[in-house]
């Protein structure tokens, strides 16, 4: 064999033994991401971001090892979190509220941050340049949280069309929440509704907040559900039955914990579009080049045993819109 063919053999071997060595060197890497949730523990979201990871390849304890955190009760430990997980060199940060993504976003201008759930707008509050370019290292989903005030109104308004007074329950620790009462403020003034503000800053303070919706003469409710009430669901959902107020929240936890109806954003589709996002970055596509993307998918949950309970009926026009009933 002349010494011009075994140069050619020897290049041949190592570019495929290039790819190769590779995709083994790869394989063998065990990706670390974190994970900060306003929630309690992992829940059905959490578990959709899981499966859909797993999906994808990444298995938990073989190539991927994702640190939960969970903060319910004070939005002031996510700098510490966040903290951590840079000192634990993750590659890959999924932060489930606002609050979680500022954070994060604080604490390193480099690690890859993807947002989900976030009901903000990440542009007016400075995470991302635009959604279309989000320009550093944050990306991910939104939920266009105040955008649908006026629908969970309408809503409410189809079920009770002689509504007059409406009250609001929100969190007032909540900074992305001003956005949620301003919404339905201005919704509220198109449909003729009074609204009742009940800002609460601490567990505690729902009872009272109920009792205040009584005092005011409010015929229903609507939920802004961040912070301190995503852990309190049923106990929420409890006292809006008891008041006989018909609910309406963003969130279907809450319609599952025994609330009358919600309207939102898919949140399967947010995290399993989060799952797409860490994928792609680990894969090395830059966060600035994935755009911050909107929900198409929007759920309409219906509790007909919260109907019965609270002693209203649900008109035809309402029921033919539930994407999901509760029995």
């Amino acid at each position: 064999m002349n010494n011009r063919r075994k140069l050619v053999i020897a290049l041949g071997a190592g570019v495929l033994a290039g790819p190769f060595g590779s995709s083994a060197q790869q394989q063998g890497k065990l990706w670390r991401i974190g994970f900060i949730s306003s929630r309690a523990g992992r829940g059905p979201n959490e578990e959709v971001f899981r499966q859909s990871m797993l999906d994808l390849g990444y298995v938990e304890g073989q190539n991927i090892a994702i640190e939960w955190r969970f903060s319910p009760r004070n939005i002031d430990e996510y700098p510490e979190i966040a903290a951590e997980l840079v000192r634990l060199k993750v590659e890959c940060m999924v932060t489930a509220s606002f609050s979680a993504s500022l954070a994060a976003k604080l604490a390193t201008p480099t690690i890859p941050i993807v947002m989900v759930s976030v009901q903000d707008d990440p542009v007016r509050r400075g995470l991302v340049a635009s959604l279309a370019r989000p320009g550093a290292n944050v990306t991910g989903y939104v939920l266009l949280g105040p955008e649908l005030a006026g629908k969970r109104l309408q809503l409410l308004k189809e079920i009770l069309p002689g509504a007059s007074r409406i009250a609001i329950l929100w969190d007032r620790n909540i900074q992305g929440s001003v956005s949620h009462v301003k919404a339905t403020e201005a919704a509220a003034s198109v449909l003729g509704v009074q609204l009742q503000s009940l800002d609460v800053g601490d567990e505690k303070g729902l009872e009272n907040a109920f009792q205040a919706a009584g005092r005011g003469r409010a015929q229903a409710l609507v939920v802004v559900g961040t912070g301190f009430f995503n852990i309190h669901q049923a106990r929420i959902a409890n006292l809006a039955t008891k008041a006989h107020l018909p609910s309406i929240y963003d969130s279907s936890g809450f319609v599952l914990a025994g609330g009358l109806m919600s309207y939102g954003a898919d949140g399967g589709e947010q995290f399993r579009g989060a799952a797409t996002y860490v994928d792609k970055i680990l894969k090395g596509t830059k966060p600035a080049d994935l755009p911050v993307q909107q929900p198409t998918k929007f759920e309409f949950f219906l509790n007909l045993k919260a109907a019965k309970a609270i002693g209203i009926k649900i008109p035809g026009s309402v029921l033919v819109q539930a994407t999901k009933f509760i029995e």
